[in-house]
């Protein structure tokens, strides 16, 4: 493996920032060296590759212009051009003779040029006069310019033309056509014609003449694929695949099921598969600390808890113990539903460190669930004997000195901090286990700085939000995945009921007997744009209406406040000194208030389906019956009602996140930018779900057999780990 990483990685140190190579076009293509001060070296592409990587500039007919409409579609170079999905095809087949033609039909006609018919008044058509054997059809154009067209009509020629027709005033006619050639070039009018996505000042032809540029120069590769998969599928080879989709030939080559959408499909996502499954073969070669235990920190922590851990907790527990006894790194995915009890596992987790001799760190995206992961652990690993301190950002002078000399000296056991854990100054005696909380809240980067802090620690990845499987294989295929899917007894589950917002007074007056009686909830303000500053003055208005009616046991929280004065609030409203809160969208994690037994969602139809669900589950954390009030804006979108009649017929996260998944498609279903999310160009996560799964299998085949790629398809699968730029992603990933 580390002979196939070096070989990724060029060892160039000249610090030249550019240098050319000749491809088999006879072209040169600007390869990019870093300088001497970059942290990374750049990958080296097979020379086959030059010319798909070289600017969109470079191919015919893309000048300055071009080339910057271009780059607003994401076409920068050549192979994003071949990468560029058509979204629709038109089908110049039909040759029905102008008399036969059906209004609004796309059809294709020779005609003979019978008079130029020049407009009467400003504001009005010119029109060109034509017919055949069938009738006549009147070609027109706004503001078209007579010397051009009689160039291109003259009276008496015959022509080609091809457009939609439609019947005006009793007359056939086609408003701008398409194409117009003469019949000697009648085969270049395509008889199906993809459809691209355009920007303005971008003509349709001249994107297709660039695509068609792109297509000259992709070159035959070496399959990756292994034969019988691809006799089994029908699937034609790569290069094949995209004349099929660019220039296609039948009408049904975007269809989900076609064969060369698929196989290009499949290519994209064998290449993230493979580059996942490659660093996780290539970290665990690596090697990591062996961590066991006598058991008894473990089952201290059992003790302490008030409860008696349900199945689903024995059981990831389990998967985890057994990663941490194993020599290789542990690098595992939890996800918990909405309260079934990830902490606690994490707290198991810890005490098992504990009893190996090492330390344990958890990091947390936000201040507030940082300190209340550590009062929930602190009681449970007290019990075993372990240490517990927070650091975050706060924390300041002596009595950062004093956390830090602890930490240093190996008295503390486990810690939980915020960004603050992986900075200049935090050392650890012998750091083994590292937990991430939310882990799509920070980047790549913040997880390699922290698990530096130790030899190679093993590490527990924990979220929440509950990933539909294809989606947990595209962004965490290098992790295992663990599930908690049972939620501890005697929880009730969450009356949720969907009421329209003519009815807020109602729901007010309901809130207000309910506060009365010792109730406490939660009130959160619709996501009125991207923007701060616009959703927090949809709060404040809020908050100050209710706290007219309620008076000031009405408290105000929301992302803009500073750290201190949020867990005060926070706190005062797990006291009962604030019995509302009227919130953003910041409650969404991390807010564990037993006692709270309402949730209000204002125009819940602004959210996703699985940040709806976040909310929702920020109450029926205790016995007490509990409801949750969906008030939305009438009238109400289809796919709204959608996603709010699932949230009432279902509590099960994971169903309500493939739904969402569908329902979405692969935008933004975790409710925020996923750190890592894929971007695909031919795959869509939500409908290939059967390639991602075959994808998946190929790659952990072919890392367990053949993890320097040295083998048989060895060098065809580093073309293609090139081609979709994986190069790039196993360089960050390996370091983690």
């Amino acid at each position: 493996m580390r002979a196939f990483m070096g070989q990724m990685v060029a060892k160039h140190r000249s610090g030249a920032q550019g240098k050319s190579h000749r491809g088999r076009t006879g072209k040169t293509a600007k390869v990019w060296f870093p300088s001497a001060q970059s942290p990374y070296t750049a990958p080296m592409r097979p020379q086959i590759l030059f010319a798909l990587f070289a600017p969109a500039r470079s191919l015919p007919g893309v000048g300055p212009r071009v080339e910057e409409n271009l780059q607003k579609l994401g076409a920068r170079r050549v192979f994003d051009l071949l990468a560029m999905m058509p979204v629709s095809l038109v089908d110049r087949r039909s040759r029905p003779g102008a008399a036969h033609a059906l209004d609004g039909q796309i059809a294709s006609f020779e005609v003979e040029v019978e008079a130029h018919v020049p407009p009467e008044r400003r504001g009005r058509p010119y029109k060109v006069r034509t017919f055949d054997d069938t009738g006549y059809l009147t070609l027109a154009w706004f503001h078209g310019r007579p010397d051009y067209l009689k160039q291109q009509l003259p009276v008496g020629a015959r022509r080609v033309v091809s457009g939609r027709v439609e019947r005006f005033g009793g007359e056939i006619q086609m408003l701008h056509p398409d194409y117009i050639v003469p019949p000697e070039h009648a085969e270049t009018i395509p008889a199906i014609e993809p459809v691209y996505p355009m920007t303005q000042g971008l003509a349709a032809k001249t994107l297709r003449k660039a695509i068609a540029g792109a297509l000259e120069r992709a070159p035959d590769l070496e399959e990756w694929i292994d034969a019988a998969l691809l006799a089994r599928n029908n699937w034609p080879g790569w290069r094949a695949a995209l004349f099929a989709l660019h220039q296609p030939q039948d009408l049904h080559v975007l269809d989900d099921d076609s064969a060369a959408r698929r196989r290009l499909a499949y290519d994209e996502l064998l290449s993230r598969q493979l580059a996942l499954a490659l660093v996780r073969a290539h970290r665990r070669a690596q090697g990591g600390l062996a961590m066991t235990g006598d058991g008894t920190k473990v089952q201290a922590v059992i003790a302490a808890a008030p409860f008696t851990p349900t199945g689903a907790q024995t059981r990831v527990f389990a998967e985890i113990e057994a990663d941490m006894a194993a020599p290789q790194r542990m690098t595992r995915l939890l996800q918990g539903d909405v309260g079934a009890g990830k902490t606690f596992v994490a707290a198991l987790a810890a005490a098992r460190a504990a009893e190996a001799g090492r330390q344990c760190a958890l990091m947390a995206p936000t201040e507030i669930l940082a300190r209340q992961h550590a009062e929930a652990l602190k009681p449970l690993l007290e019990a075993a004997g372990i240490r517990l301190d927070i650091l975050t950002g706060r924390d300041k002078g002596r009595s950062r000195e004093a956390i830090l000399a602890r930490l240093a000296s190996g008295e503390t056991g486990v810690i939980c901090g915020t960004h603050a854990l992986f900075q200049e100054g935090v050392d650890f005696a012998a750091l083994g286990l590292v937990i991430i909380d939310e882990q799509h809240r920070f980047g790549v980067s913040d997880r390699l700085k922290l698990t530096a802090k130790g030899a190679r620690p093993d590490l527990l990845v924990m979220t929440a939000t509950p990933i539909p499987r294809s989606l947990a294989l595209a962004v965490y295929g290098d992790m295992d995945l663990s599930r908690l899917d049972e939620k501890p007894p005697g929880r009730q589950r969450v009356d949720t009921r969907v009421i329209p917002l003519a009815r807020l007074n109602e729901v007010e007056e309901a809130l207000g007997r309910l506060l009365a009686a010792g109730g406490r909830g939660y009130w959160v303000c619709p996501l009125v744009e991207e923007s701060d500053k616009i959703d927090l003055a949809a709060a404040e208005a809020r908050h100050e209406s209710l706290k007219a009616r309620f008076g000031d046991r009405v408290g105000l929280v929301h992302g803009r406040m500073a750290a201190r004065e949020k867990e005060r609030i926070a706190r005062a409203f797990k006291a009962g000194e604030i019995t509302l809160l009227v919130a953003t969208t910041v409650v969404e994690v991390g807010m564990d208030v037993p006692q709270a037994n309402v949730m209000v969602v204002e125009q819940a139809e602004r959210f996703g389906l699985a940040q709806l669900h976040q909310l929702r589950g920020r109450v029926g954390r205790s016995d007490k019956a509990s409801s949750c009030l969906l008030l939305y804006q009438a009238p109400l979108g289809e796919m709204a009602r959608k996603r709010l009649q699932i949230l009432r017929e279902t509590d099960d996260g994971f169903l309500i996140a493939e739904t969402d998944w569908k329902l979405r498609g692969s935008g933004d279903v975790l409710g925020v930018r996923q750190s890592g999310m894929p971007r695909n160009r031919f795959a869509r996560l939500e409908r290939d779900g059967d390639l991602l799964e075959m994808a998946n299998a190929q790659a952990r085949l072919i890392a367990q057999n053949d993890p320097d790629l040295v083998g048989k398809t060895g060098p065809a699968l580093r073309q293609l780990l090139y081609l979709f730029e994986q190069d790039q992603a196993m360089r960050l990933l390996s370091s983690g």
